[in-house]
C-alpha cells in the first residue's frame, strides 16, 4: 500500500485551520491601503491564523477591464479567481486578464494563508482546508467593492463572482458557503469538497494528499470534530442554513470522473446535498468522451485549459448581458453587517460582517 506525501500539487489549494479561537482586530485598527489605478499588486490585513499568532496580511493582485481603474463602469463586476494547493498569485486557475477584459469584471487574485509550496506543503503546520483561507478571498473582495465605493465608480455588486481549480476551488466553494448572499455565480473546477479522514490524517489508500493533521487533542495540529465540519462544503445541514438565508448563487461544479487527487465521489455527494438542500447547482462531470483536446484534454484532476473551462461551462452566465446572464439582486453580506452561523457538533461558527469585511470564530455550546 502506498505511502501518501504532501509532494508538489500542481492542481491543488487544500486549506485546513482550526480556527477555535480567531480573534477580531477593530477596524479602527486596521490599516486598509487604497485600490491602485492600474493593475498592481496590493497588501491587505488579514484575520490572524492561531498556529502562528500575531498580525498577518494577504498580497492581492487587482486586475482591471482595460488595465486601469478608469475602465470601470457601471456593468463592471467583481471576480475572484483562486489558484491551487501550492501555487501563489494566479497559478491553476483561470486567467484574471481574460476575466476581465471578457467579462468586464475587476479580477482578483489572493495569496490567502499558506501560499506557496513551502507553507502548504512543507511546514509543519496543517493545512488549511478553506477556512480562513476564504476568509482571505472574502477579505480581498470587500476591500475591491469598498475601494470603489469610495473612488465614488460605479460597479455592479450584482455581478460578483468567484472561480478557481483545485484548492482554488475549494476555497470558491467555502467563500460562498461562508457569505451565502453575495456571489451571482462560482465556478469550482476539481476542487476538494471535504476534508475526510483520509486527507486530514494521511490514512493510506484514498487521495494521496496529506493536509497533516492529528486525532491526537494534545497536538497543536488536533482536528476536532467541528473544525473538520466546517470544512465540508457539502454539510446538509449549513446547506441548509444557506437555503434559509436566501442563497441564489448559481454553483458550477466541474470536476473530472477520472479524479482520485479530489476525489469525483466526494463531489458528487456535494452535489447531491446540494440539489437535497435546493440550491442552485449545476454539474458538469467531465468523462472521456468529453475530451476535445483544447478545453477539457483530461478527465482526472487537471481537466484542461481553465481559462477556457470558466468561459465554456458558465460564459453566458457571466456576461454583461444576454438570456443567461445572471445578476443577483439584494445586498451582499458585506452591507448587510449581519452575522451567520454554522452549527456543529459542540458550537457554532460564526461569521460577522459587522464591520464590512468578514471576522470567524468559533463558540462552543454552554455546558
Amino acid at each position: 500500500m502506498r505511502q501518501k506525501t504532501a509532494g508538489p500539487l500542481l492542481f491543488l489549494s487544500i486549506a485546513v485551520v482550526s480556527c477555535y479561537w480567531c480573534n477580531s482586530v477593530a477596524a479602527d485598527d486596521l490599516v486598509w491601503p487604497a485600490l491602485p489605478d492600474r493593475n498592481a499588486p496590493v497588501t491587505i490585513p488579514a484575520q490572524e491564523w492561531p498556529h502562528r499568532p500575531g498580525p498577518r496580511e494577504v498580497r492581492v493582485l487587482v486586475h482591471y477591464p482595460n488595465g486601469k481603474q478608469e475602465s470601470v463602469n457601471s456593468t463592471t463586476g467583481v471576480m475572484l479567481t483562486l489558484h491551487n494547493w501550492g501555487g501563489e498569485d494566479c497559478a491553476g486557475t483561470a486567467s484574471p486578464t481574460v476575466l476581465a477584459k471578457r467579462l468586464n469584471v475587476v479580477a482578483i487574485c489572493v495569496n490567502y494563508l499558506q501560499s506557496g509550496r513551502k507553507a502548504s506543503v512543507e511546514d509543519p503546520e496543517p493545512y488549511d482546508f478553506g477556512y480562513l483561507q476564504a476568509l482571505d478571498a472574502l477579505r480581498a473582495l470587500w476591500f475591491v467593492v469598498d475601494g470603489m465605493k469610495k473612488t465614488e465608480r460605479p460597479l455592479d455588486t450584482g455581478r460578483i463572482f468567484a472561480t478557481g481549480g483545485s484548492g482554488g476551488g475549494n476555497v470558491t466553494l467555502m467563500a460562498s458557503k461562508l457569505a451565502p448572499r453575495t456571489f451571482a455565480v462560482i465556478v469550482d473546477m476539481c476542487g476538494m469538497n471535504k476534508l475526510s479522514d483520509d486527507i486530514a490524517f494521511n490514512l493510506p489508500g484514498g487521495s494521496g494528499l496529506n493536509a497533516r493533521w492529528s486525532r491526537d487533542s494534545t497536538s497543536p495540529n488536533y482536528l476536532s470534530a467541528d473544525a473538520q465540519e466546517i470544512r465540508f462544503v457539502g454539510h446538509p445541514g449549513h446547506l441548509a442554513t444557506n437555503k434559509q438565508l436566501g442563497s441564489s448563487t448559481r454553483i458550477v461544479v466541474v470536476h473530472g470522473a477520472d479524479d482520485h487527487t479530489c476525489p469525483f465521489e466526494d463531489a458528487r455527494e456535494m452535489v447531491a446535498n446540494m440539489q437535497n438542500a435546493g440550491l442552485d447547482v449545476r454539474p458538469h462531470f467531465i468523462t472521456k468522451d468529453d475530451l476535445d483536446g483544447k478545453v477539457f484534454t483530461s478527465s482526472g484532476h487537471a481537466l484542461g485549459n481553465r481559462t477556457e473551462i470558466v468561459l465554456r461551462v458558465a460564459g453566458a452566465y457571466l456576461a454583461v448581458d444576454g438570456p443567461e446572464a445572471i445578476r443577483r439582486r439584494g445586498p451582499t453580506d458585506f452591507e448587510r453587517r449581519e452575522e451567520i452561523s454554522c452549527k456543529t457538533s459542540n458550537g457554532q461558527y460564526v461569521i460577522s460582517y459587522k464591520q464590512g469585511y468578514p471576522v470567524g470564530r468559533f463558540e462552543p455550546a454552554p455546558r
